[in-house]
């Protein structure tokens, strides 16, 4: 378990439902990736990479909804500039990607 976080420091965390868009081969990436464009609604598009290959391909991503957090700073990875963090569940170093159970509207909040 992690540090113990008080409510105030998890309201911080802007956690929004996208879609993503558009997937691409991250070949600079130091361990396989794809590069992702969400569509987070009226927040716009973001951009991510996600070390996601073993799990899914790239054409089962597009139109996949995901939660991610939109407030963290931007991260050069590479030649890559990732504006959000997908978020996902993590089993012997492989990531399942977490989602709304029915499609919702692009830039919800989740709490």
């Amino acid at each position: 378990m992690q540090k113990i976080i008080t409510f105030e420091d998890f309201t911080k965390i802007d956690l929004r439902i996208g879609t993503i868009i558009d997937v691409r081969d991250f070949p600079k990436a130091h361990r396989p990736a794809y590069q992702l464009t969400i569509d987070f609604g009226d927040l716009g598009l973001k951009k991510s990479s996600a070390q996601i290959t073993t799990q899914y391909q790239k054409e089962d991503l597009v139109q996949r909804q995901i939660v991610a957090v939109v407030n963290f700073p931007k991260k050069q990875i590479a030649n890559f500039m990732s504006e959000c963090l997908v978020m996902g569940a993590v089993k012997a170093n492989d990531v399942f990607l977490l989602h709304p159970e029915v499609r919702v509207k692009n830039g919800m909040v989740v709490s």
